[in-house]
């Protein structure tokens, strides 16, 4: 396909972009989008989305109108595109009259290759009339899970998007998202009038992250004794659950030599755009945050992401994970999961004010959570299985690494089952997990004693366990749906399916936890990895020239260039620009801004 300019795809890629080849099925969504066609594009983070629509809206005659639910990140994205020489520009919010003025101006007069606007801004009647007034080459709807009122990210200004159909019927759109179950995918499909696009749906592996979860004990000590196994200068997102966690644990690690900075919806606007300016731009920084943080962010070298409280969904994990690693480099997602989680998110869905429907939804998530937390497989197959793809084990994940050991845990259900049966038809009462386990355990507390527990039948039969050891099988029997809890503080209560394991119909499989926390194996490196010394001390000096220019010019350090094109410009040690030129992710424009530096420093 060739370009009003004269060039075609494979060559706006070289010389724009500044890569050699295509991935994946890219040239064909290229292809399908720059005819003229509609594209629905799901591909994981980190797989090269942006170019499947940026690389037509060069191709194409007209301005490619980009649909982004972030305004915060609307900047960045503008900046790269412009430090490659692509003529963007954004409408939002945070700029002047005068500044909204000249980029309308610009789009009229066709002297913009992409535009990107909010949806809320989109559905302005004065947006419509200003794009009516101008040449559109294409609408990409980026982060298009947002249209689904079942997703995690439900945007409900995502639904009028469906109108662009009907008010630009020969503008194609290509609908993109990393994260999609097929129900997902359907209703992307149904709510934005794409019946009649190819449907292009890549692998959801990302095989360079490393998946992890541990049994929750002090997840604060634990958090900050896994950022140090990951290096200081690690830059990461941390997810917890509440406002006053987030601050919490961002004051913890800040009080540990860790540079942590707190975001959620409730800071200032300043405090927040300046976290997450500073952890754009700045190496080493951790954000803690709410979910709030993080749909769509650009930066390609975040190492890890941990969570330290249970994510609603599979589809919300794999969102917020993805963002890890997006260079390629070795990444870890890091989870603290424990009884309270479960017991917390189920309270939280029943006392919801959603209708019976959408609480039965929330709880089947949950219940894909708790399965892939519980998992004795391979994490990644259990994930990708959740997207509906198969695939061998990983062999780089905590349960390939380490194996847990399976046990029969029949008698152990029946002892708790026992309890809270009796507890219920001989006592008329009913308890949260410590209390049952502390029968179990015969402990003899002021509330055991208080409740004549020790007169329980059960009292004391699960002494050969300990305390954590009880909790682990309280948590796989509530993932198995053996086991539920109830009301505002978390009783327990028996299934439809428990009285099978009681009549001994039913065995009971648990995975054996140990008493103390392992260490998971890792494949973790940095872009440096296995450079020789010479090499490895140019990449350090080529990071320094970048992080010069980055603060000289106010941007992050990955949009002059990313640590891949480094250490690849470390090994190759170009000595001449044209040689430079070849390098992946070094373009025309790039080549001519910063070639000769590059060059100077290799000398040097």
């Amino acid at each position: 396909m060739t370009s009003p300019a004269g060039g075609t795809a494979l060559e706006v890629l070289s010389h724009v972009f500044g890569y050699d080849a295509f991935r994946g099925e890219q040239a064909e969504i290229v292809d399908q989008v720059t005819a003229g066609g509609d594209a629905v594009v799901l591909m994981p983070t980190g797989g090269g989305k942006s170019l499947c629509y940026q690389i037509p809206a060069l191709l194409r005659e007209g301005t490619g109108v980009v649909v982004s639910p972030l305004i915060a990140l609307m900047h960045d994205q503008v900046q790269a595109l412009q430090a490659v020489g692509v003529r963007a520009e954004f409408l939002n919010s945070t700029q002047s009259a005068t500044e909204r003025a000249r980029v309308e101006r610009d789009y009229r007069a066709g002297a913009l290759d992409i535009l990107y606007v909010a949806p809320e801004r989109l559905s302005n009647p004065a947006t419509r009339s200003l794009l009516g007034a101008g040449t559109i080459a294409l609408f990409a709807i980026d982060e298009a899970h947002c249209v689904s009122q079942w997703g995690h990210d439900f945007r409900p200004d995502y639904l009028g998007l469906s109108e662009l159909a009907e008010l630009w019927p020969d503008v194609p759109r290509i609908a993109l998202t990393a994260t999609a179950t097929e129900a997902t995918h359907s209703e992307i499909t149904q709510r934005l009038s794409l019946g009649g696009a190819r449907h292009f749906v890549a692998s959801f592996d990302r095989p360079n992250i490393q998946y992890r979860i541990v049994p929750k004990r002090d997840p604060r000590a634990q958090l900050v004794e896994f950022i140090r196994a990951e290096g200081q200068d690690a830059a990461g997102i941390v997810y917890a659950l509440s406002r006053a966690s987030v601050e919490r644990t961002a004051d913890y690690l800040s009080q540990r030599g860790i540079t942590a900075l707190p975001y959620h919806a409730g800071l200032d606007a300043e405090v927040r755009a300046e976290a997450q300016s500073r952890f754009l731009r700045e190496d080493g920084v951790v954000i803690v945050a709410t979910i709030a943080f993080g749909m769509g962010i650009d930066k390609p070298d975040v190492r890890f992401v941990a969570h330290i409280d249970l994510p609603k969904s599979v589809e919300g994990y794999y969102q917020e994970t993805g963002r890890a690693g997006r260079d390629g480099e070795p990444a870890v997602a890091w989870l603290a999961y424990g009884l309270q989680d479960v017991v917390q998110q189920r309270r939280m869905i029943d006392d919801g004010a959603a209708d019976f429907a959408h609480k039965r939804r929330s709880m089947q998530h949950l219940d894909a959570m708790l399965a892939l937390c519980e998992t004795v497989q391979c994490r990644r197959v259990n994930l990708l299985r959740y997207f509906g793809q198969e695939s061998a084990p990983c062999g780089n994940c905590d349960t390939c690494l380490n194996l847990p050991a399976i046990v029969d845990g029949t008698v152990a259900a029946q002892k708790l089952l026992s309890t809270v049966v009796r507890l219920d038809r001989e006592r008329n009462q009913r308890f949260g997990a410590g209390q049952v386990i502390d029968i179990l355990r015969g402990k003899e507390t002021a509330r055991t004693r208080q409740h004549g527990h020790n007169a329980l039948s059960t009292w004391g039969i699960g002494a050969d366990l300990s305390d954590q050891r009880w909790r682990g099988v309280v948590r796989q029997l509530l993932a198995q749906g053996l086991l539920a809890t109830r009301g505002e503080y978390g009783v327990l209560g028996l299934t439809e399916s428990s009285g099978e394991v009681l009549r001994g119909e039913r065995t009971v499989h648990l995975r054996e936890e140990p008493e103390k926390p392992q260490r998971s194996r890792t494949s973790r490196r940095t872009a440096a990895h296995e450079l020789e010394p010479a090499a490895a001390e140019l990449f350090e000096k080529l990071r320094e020239w970048r992080a010069a220019v980055a603060r000289e010019q106010g941007a992050p350090a990955y949009i002059v260039f990313s640590d891949a094109t480094l250490r690849d410009i470390a090994m190759a040690k170009p000595t001449d620009e044209a040689v430079l030129g070849t390098i992946s992710g070094v373009g025309d424009k790039k080549l001519a801004r910063y070639g000769a530096a590059v060059i100077d420093v290799v000398r040097g």
